[in-house]
């Protein structure tokens, strides 16, 4: 027997409208949202099954290639939902949004960070590659402005000069991520997801995010790798 998927009421399509014009929202907006679009359209609310919401509005998603996808925040481990196209899951899919010269300036972005060894890259790097692009040469006042435009579009984050991958880069492009750096890109020995800012152990190699070392080692009365059982000598973040 086939399961019929559950029937997409206004609430549902309500909070995919909201999702979709912000592209990705923390878990504890994603839990007001949902009480909030529930109520509106007057319909049952249960504060624990807002997985169950989002699996409704997946079924009627799936056609279209489409997915609600939760992720997790690199920098404190906080929930995300990003809604995600499964047709395009590489870069081309922000060709609609960007010009070939940007979209080549975020792949050699995009390189830095992945290939840093703290998943980090500084804008004065950045900004060094813009005079090397194949595309055409961009100038640095050219550049500095794109990269603005990379932030608000909620696909790099910027702290102190610094630029890395935002949660909803990583949550639409980790498949691309994991196939295009094969010999770099790793995922998290403790959540299973892709970790770009992790601390690796200096004996087998895995690698762990920071907010999930922190919950890792709390629980441990001396830091140990969960794997190789060596002491892991990393700083605590």
């Amino acid at each position: 027997n086939t399961v019929m998927p559950a029937q997409m009421t206004d609430a549902h399509r309500r909070f995919l409208q909201i999702l979709m014009s912000n592209g990705i929202i923390e878990g504890l907006e994603a839990r007001k949202l949902h009480q909030h679009c529930c109520e509106t359209d007057k319909v049952y609310y249960a504060h624990d099954k807002l997985d169950d919401f989002i699996s409704t509005i997946n079924s009627h998603l799936q056609p279209l290639f489409m997915q609600i996808r939760k992720g997790m925040s690199e920098e404190d481990g906080r929930a995300h939902y990003a809604l995600v196209s499964l047709a395009e899951t590489e870069v081309t899919k922000m060709a609609s949004d960007y010009t070939e010269i940007e979209l080549e300036l975020f792949r050699k972005t995009m390189d830095l960070i992945i290939l840093s060894e703290n998943g980090f890259a500084s804008s004065t790097d950045i900004l060094n590659l813009a005079d090397q692009l194949k595309t055409k040469k961009m100038k640095k006042k050219e550049a500095e402005q794109v990269l603005k435009v990379f932030v608000e579009d909620k696909w790099l984050s910027e702290k102190n000069g610094e630029y890395t991958l935002h949660t909803r880069c990583i949550i639409e492009m980790e498949q691309y991520i994991l196939s295009n750096y094969q010999d770099v890109a790793r995922k998290c020995n403790i959540c299973h997801s892709l970790a770009i800012q992790s601390q690796v152990c200096e004996s087998c190699g895995i690698g762990m995010h920071l907010p999930c070392v922190r919950k890792y080692f709390r629980a441990q009365t001396e830091p140990r790798c969960p794997k190789c059982n060596e002491f892991w000598s990393c700083d605590m973040p």
